[in-house]
């Protein structure tokens, strides 16, 4: 049975839009950069196959924005697996990169319905893996009060500390045409094409927007050591240096992940 006030939507262009929407949300819940809409903008630019899904809660009326709002990826095979959309992308450490977006507890658990809502009517098995969330996410403890077989698990995060002016004399820059220029000669350094590609999307994306600065050591027009780091007002958040660069990390916040696997006639039932 569907939820009241909640409705699933299919497709980039739908997302997208959603995501959009949302933006006063996300905004007044003080998420960080990996949670806004410019940044799951581009890791959907990164989906080939899978297929993006917004579950999306109404405000009384329809109109304005969202009070919750989950996007998701959902990946096939003979058990679907389903994620939020940008996990496993390459993230700032120290603090939960990922969020589900709810105005208040009632908002939260309307989207933990609406989200195990459209996994029972999936006909075949499925496994929702839910990553890189802060502790105590009110959407994640609806879904495990809903589900009480959801498994749980808490891991504590490392973020990088900028020392990279033990390197040398290090310049700093946000010109997105400068960040441009050194992307090549500071990608070549990270040796996963996956994440090089993921890299060089969401930095060209956040650069235009004034939200990557470039910290760099050179030897003449040479790179020997370079940062790129998330800014967001006087948020600053380390996010991928090169080897050579030699930066030490420290502990981070805890992240909160939770597993629920289902479908097939056990959910069939539960239908009836």
């Amino acid at each position: 049975m569907a939820t009241p006030g909640v409705r699933t939507v299919s497709g980039r262009t739908g997302v997208v839009r959603e995501l959009r929407a949302a933006g006063p949300l996300l905004a007044a819940l003080h998420a960080p950069v990996t949670a806004r809409p410019p940044w799951l903008t581009a890791a959907l630019a990164l989906v080939a196959g899978p297929r993006p899904v917004a579950v999306v809660v109404d405000p009384p009326g329809g109109t304005g924005a969202p009070r919750a709002l989950a996007t998701l990826v959902l990946r096939g095979g003979p058990r679907l697996t389903v994620t939020l959309l940008g996990d496993g992308l390459p993230v700032p450490g120290g603090a939960a990169p990922a969020r589900l977006p709810a105005r208040d507890d009632a908002a939260a658990e309307r989207l933990a319905a609406g989200v195990l809502d459209l996994l029972d009517r999936v006909r075949r098995p499925w496994t929702l893996r839910l990553a890189g969330l802060p502790l105590g996410d009110p959407t994640l403890r609806a879904i495990g009060r809903l589900r009480p077989q959801a498994a749980f698990a808490n891991a504590r995060s490392a973020r990088l500390v900028d020392t990279l002016g033990e390197a040398g004399p290090v310049r700093r820059t946000r010109d997105p045409a400068e960040v441009e220029r050194r992307l090549p000669e500071l990608l070549a350094a990270e040796p996963d094409r996956r994440v090089r590609t993921a890299l060089r999307v969401a930095t060209r994306l956040h650069a235009a927007i004034g939200q990557v600065e470039l910290a760099t050591v050179a030897d003449g027009d040479r790179l020997r050591a370079g940062l790129l780091t998330l800014v967001d007002g006087a948020d600053r958040r380390p996010w991928w240096a090169t080897p050579d660069a030699g930066l030490r990390t420290e502990m981070g916040a805890p992240l909160v992940s939770l597993t629920l696997p289902g479908g097939g006639p056990a959910a069939l039932l539960r239908r009836r």
